[in-house]
């Protein structure tokens, strides 16, 4: 009989969370162990986003549908630790876990951002984060982390026993995009006119949005394509790129045509000074498309020698990078490719089959 294992997604509003969502989704597609039986515990608006998730999975909607934090907060302390007191294991996946409830469990950390960059947190978030992220660690069986920077800050950041703090990486689904849907993302989104590099980004102050308008300046006969949502740094970027007919801003597309937009790219840019991992690269490597990253760590330890890496933060850097990955981008692509497919579904699976595995054995001396 499967172990029951919750999986506490109430806090992802659709849309709003970046990366994590999609990181958490992807590894429970690939996650293929019948020892144990993930039950997907999310709001009825991840459920009407993930339609394929929560058919494969047992489902229970939360009571509120809204993204109140207080509220859901709430809810954790209550109607999730009630749902959750005969399971054999819980997984949350927002990098906090409520004070009581049912033990052992696997705590998802997507990043420690709120401690390098504090400055770009509210008070009111980051008292929230100080207050709940330590002891959340601390009680945690097993701490999940997307790449293996994260899992050294967590390690650092918390004096947290490295045996227990795991590394579950991101899987990318096989991602195939025809020229004719190229071509028609293109056409729809005005981005056919001259060619193109692509940052799909929701603009906020780490995403490093202002560079890249730097950098159009010193390119010649390329147009830059932003792919995402408003975000806190929004007001500032539009003050820069003003009336600039070579920045095309698409906002929030769907992830058909986000893949087309990639994919008929010169070369996707990826300024961010801090991430946890950087699912856009890979998405960008395994559709052909060469990239050009910070020198961010996770940045770094993703591309892996198959893009380029810009430790500089002027346009003039960037531009550069930019003229190189166009001249060589046959080699980068080949490259790009072989990176790419370390980081399938059935990797991120199995490895989050073996951080649950490790919590039951570790939940035992808890």
């Amino acid at each position: 009989m499967s172990r029951r294992v919750p999986v506490n997604l109430t806090w992802i509003a659709p849309g709003r969370v970046g990366g994590s969502e999609e990181y958490l989704v992807r590894q429970l597609m690939g996650f293929t162990d019948d020892e144990f039986e993930p039950e997907v515990i999310c709001t009825s608006a991840f459920a009407a986003a993930h339609p394929d998730l929560v058919t494969r999975f047992p489902t229970r909607i939360s009571p509120v549908g809204r993204d109140y934090r207080g509220v859901r907060i709430g809810l954790e302390h209550t109607w999730l630790a009630g749902l959750t007191r005969g399971a054999d294991l819980v997984h949350h996946g927002g990098g906090t876990a409520p004070l009581i409830g049912r033990r052992p469990y696997v705590l998802t950390v997507h990043d420690l951002q709120y401690l390098e960059f504090p400055q770009y947190f509210s008070p009111t978030r980051r008292r929230y984060l100080d207050a709940m992220m330590p002891p959340s660690v601390r009680r945690a069986a097993v701490v999940a982390t997307p790449s293996e920077f994260v899992r050294r800050t967590v390690i650092d950041a918390f004096d947290v026993d490295s045996a227990r703090v795991v590394v579950v990486p991101h899987g990318i689904p096989e991602l195939a995009v025809s020229a004719t849907q190229v071509a028609d993302a293109r056409r729809r989104h005005r981005v056919d006119r001259r060619p193109y590099v692509v940052y799909p980004a929701i603009t906020h102050p780490h995403k490093g949005h202002l560079v890249l308008a730097d950098m159009l300046d010193r390119l010649d006969g390329v147009d830059l394509v932003l792919v995402g949502g408003a975000g806190s740094a929004d007001e500032r970027l539009n003050e820069v790129i003003g009336g600039n007919e070579r920045v095309i801003r698409t906002g929030r597309v769907s992830a058909a045509d986000r893949d087309a937009l990639v994919a008929g790219s010169d070369a996707l840019v990826f300024p961010s000074e801090y991430e946890g991992f950087g699912a856009p690269l890979v998405e960008a490597m395994a559709l052909g498309v060469p990239v050009v990253g910070s020198d961010a760590a996770a940045v770094c330890e993703v591309v892996d020698g198959a893009g380029i890496i810009v430790a500089e933060r002027s346009g003039a850097a960037w531009a550069a990078a930019v003229d190189e990955a166009r001249s060589r981008r046959e080699e980068l692509v080949e490259r790009g490719r072989r990176r790419s497919a370390a980081f399938d579904l059935a990797t991120s699976g199995r490895a989050l089959a073996a951080a649950y595995r490790l919590a039951i054995e570790r939940g035992r001396s808890q």
